[in-house]
Formats: structure tokens, C-alpha cells, sequence
């Protein structure tokens, strides 16, 4: 199931949430979505 929410993100996160994405889609050679970059960065940290 998937939710929905509004969060705030500081820019300085950003940047490192568009990092992480831009090494997946390299790394893949095809798109990946900010939210399963945020997603994906989640699950690691808990």
C-alpha cells in the first residue's frame, strides 16, 4: 500500500537525495523516481 504525505525537506538533504538518485540512475541506465529515492534512503537508515 502506498501513502500519501507532505513533508519538508531542507535543501541541504535535497542535494543529497538528488545525488543518491542521479547513482541509481546511472548505475541502472533508466529512471528512478525522487519518492523511491526517499523511499529507498529510509529503509537503509531504520
Amino acid at each position: 500500500m502506498v501513502r500519501r504525505a507532505t513533508i519538508m525537506i531542507e535543501d541541504d538533504l535535497d542535494k543529497k537525495i538528488r545525488s543518491y538518485q542521479a547513482k541509481k540512475m546511472q548505475k541502472q541506465n533508466s529512471t528512478y523516481s525522487y519518492s523511491k529515492a526517499v523511499n529507498d534512503i529510509i529503509r537503509e537508515s531504520l
